[in-house]
């Protein structure tokens, strides 16, 4: 990845002091490296770092393997064939015949103990004695019926705690490899960052707007407590198979406060959803195949203590390939709505905005759902074109530093190195 996400150092800028962003350009393009100290620590190399990253991969991947068999092994403990289900079920069925058994072995005392008391006072010796052996072969019945009964219940017992057991087992490994799995998430993200934030420059990247294209919906209003999703569409149009496409975002805000209580999170079309950086989101499309075109949805969840303000989101698009060449949009998309701290001032959601053509302004054709474009012009003006007819100033620095973005991303970057040359 060489291109570096510096979209949020340029905005930035051109929120501050767009002047003197636009004016310092040349000056940065001008430095010169700087010598290197002699205590600097020596940093990986890219090789080094892409090592780190397949290795964090691997580990991941291996963590959420286990996981997943950790997960089939607590469900097959209840599983309706495993062994210890099994065992439990016989236990309760020798239970429940040795409950018949006591029970039946207490009627026949019963009758025999009456019989005894029925006897008439002129019973023979023969008699009585049959009927008093009739009481103790029935007394012998019921402590044997008696014990295993107890016995059945023992066995019972026995049954139930080793399936307990088994599934506390069990349930205590899913939860020991969940918390290796996250662990393993976030040493694969912090490899990938750092991988991402070491790319040097490349002088053979340029501007392919014509080949590859990104485009942006979105909510003009999210209230505060809630969330709502931005629709992403990246193409390629060019002829040639992407290596490495990707994209990255930036979420800005009027007041710096709202990122703390703001999350977001995006995810291919029907998939699971997966963090994304507020501030330095950078989204891995891998291979783009000519003319294929990938959609991604980015939510935003704000919590109910987000402060009332004017935000945007923004995002760009670029790639490397195998053979070194890599290439990026000089104009991103982006979309600016309003932050409102309290439900009674949610509206219905409707169209965002995206950084189109830097020329021509709207065609009249709309984005992925249905909505319209927004243009930023070469002066940095907005077209009125599905964005509100007043923006703030923030978002109008924030868009020209879109359209600019391209330009500053090498100047910047062509500084960064030297620096750190």
């Amino acid at each position: 990845m060489k291109i570096r996400r510096i979209l949020a150092t340029a905005v930035a800028a051109a929120v501050t002091t767009p002047v003197v962003f636009l004016s310092a350009a040349p000056a940065f393009a001008d430095t010169k490296p700087s010598a290197p100290s002699q205590t600097q620590e020596q940093q990986p190399t890219i090789e080094e770092l892409q090592k780190k990253v397949a290795e964090a991969q691997k580990a991941y991947d291996d963590a959420v393997a286990a996981y997943d068999g950790a997960e089939k092994a607590l469900a097959a403990v209840d599983a309706a064939d495993s062994k210890l289900k099994l065992a439990v079920a016989d236990a309760e069925k020798a239970v429940a015949t040795a409950d018949t058994a006591v029970s039946a072995a207490n009627e026949k005392l019963s009758k025999a103990e009456a019989d005894l008391k029925a006897l008439p006072v002129d019973a023979t010796p023969e008699q009585k004695a049959a009927a008093e052996q009739a009481v103790e072969t029935a007394k012998t019945g019921l402590t044997t019926a008696t014990a295993d009964r107890k016995a059945a219940g023992e066995k019972l017992t026995k049954a139930r705690s080793d399936i307990k057991a088994a599934r506390d087992a069990a349930s205590a490994e899913v939860e020991r490899l969940r918390i290796a799995k996250e662990a393993a998430l976030k040493l694969l993200d912090a490899a990938k960052k750092a991988l991402a934030d070491a790319v040097p420059p490349h002088p053979d990247c340029k501007d392919v707007s014509d080949q590859l294209a990104i485009s942006m919906t979105g909510p003009k209003k999210v209230v505060a407590g809630g969330s709502a999703e931005f629709k992403l569409r990246v193409t390629n149009d060019s002829k040639q198979t992407l290596d490495a496409a990707y994209v990255t975002t930036d979420l800005l805000a009027e007041k710096d406060s709202l990122l703390d209580h703001a999350k977001l999170e995006w995810g291919p079309l029907n998939s699971e959803w997966a963090d994304l950086d507020a501030e330095h989101g950078f989204i891995d499309l891998e291979t783009m195949k000519p003319g294929e075109k990938v959609d991604l949805l980015v939510r935003l969840t704000v919590d109910a203590k987000a402060p009332k303000s004017e935000a945007m989101f923004v995002a760009e698009a670029g790639y490397d390939n195998k053979d070194g060449s890599c290439g990026y949009i000089a104009e991103g998309a982006f979309v600016g709505f309003d932050v409102a701290a309290k439900a009674k001032d949610e509206e219905k959601p409707s169209t965002g905005s995206t950084g189109g053509s830097t020329s021509g302004g709207n065609t009249g054709t709309t984005q992925q759902g249905g909505t319209s474009t927004t243009s930023v012009t070469s002066t940095g003006q907005l077209a009125k074109t599905g964005a509100n007819d007043v923006m703030p100033q923030f978002a109008l620095a924030g868009a020209a530093a879109v359209a600019l973005g391209a330009g500053a991303m090498f100047v910047v970057r062509r500084r960064k190195a030297g620096a750190d040359a």
